[in-house]
């Protein structure tokens, strides 16, 4: 996945126009958890989003957390409507590879998802994540709720004080109200269940989320 090394945004006159439908079909089913892809979700569940670089790796690491009821890879935070991978791959849609993350809140806490989220990636490289370079790998979070938005925020200004303190740069990861989420094409779907010895970038700092953010956060 080392496609599309685009390390700025683009600008509006070069974002590609996109189209009305998506231009694949995606599966029904979770490959691993049997759960529905795309809803309907029962009552209860919520929604978060991560983009925390190649979303292969990152999916699995929420399909094994207990209380995760199902997820997705995808699309978001860009402007072209229903992209392909490739179109991402550009860095012309404005879009990072993210994983939807349907969960129940009586069993698993946003913090703990958020302590997943910053302690399997390191969220201080900008446009990239370790040998994926390109825009669609950016450290993003996407909240679906004011409570999310404040635990984010809370989160990474304690882990902020934890990286500096092992010698880290600045913290990259952008904190946005999700929007539109575009579900990746299928064979993107689980990849590391479907090859399990496929390729994952994902590295994290070793630097762990302070005992401060799961209970700032919760």
């Amino acid at each position: 996945m080392l496609i599309g090394r685009k390390t700025r945004m683009p600008s509006p006159s070069e974002i590609l126009p996109g189209r009305a439908v998506r231009p694949y079909a995606v599966p029904i089913r979770h490959a691993v958890l049997g759960t529905p892809l795309e809803g309907p979700y029962p009552p209860g569940l919520e929604i978060a989003y991560f983009g925390l670089g190649c979303f292969w790796g990152a999916e699995r690491l929420f399909w094994q957390t207990r209380g995760v009821w199902s997820t997705a890879v995808g699309y978001a935070g860009g402007t072209t409507a229903n992209p392909t991978y490739d179109e991402v791959c550009s860095g012309l849609t404005g879009h990072a590879e993210v994983v939807q993350v349907v969960y129940d809140p009586s069993r698993v806490s946003y913090a703990k998802l958020l302590k997943i989220f910053w302690e399997e990636h390191d969220p201080t490289q900008g446009y990239r994540q370790g040998n994926d370079v390109g825009t669609q790998y950016r450290s993003v979070v996407l909240y679906t709720s004011a409570e999310q938005r404040e635990a984010a925020e809370a989160s990474r200004s304690a882990y902020v004080t934890a990286l500096d303190d092992a010698g880290f740069g600045a913290i990259t990861t952008e904190i946005e109200p999700a929007a539109d989420f575009y579900v990746a094409e299928d064979y993107h779907q689980q990849y590391l269940h479907k090859v399990p010895n496929g390729y994952c970038g994902l590295a994290g700092t070793g630097v762990s989320c302070p005992a401060g953010v799961a209970s700032t956060a919760e």
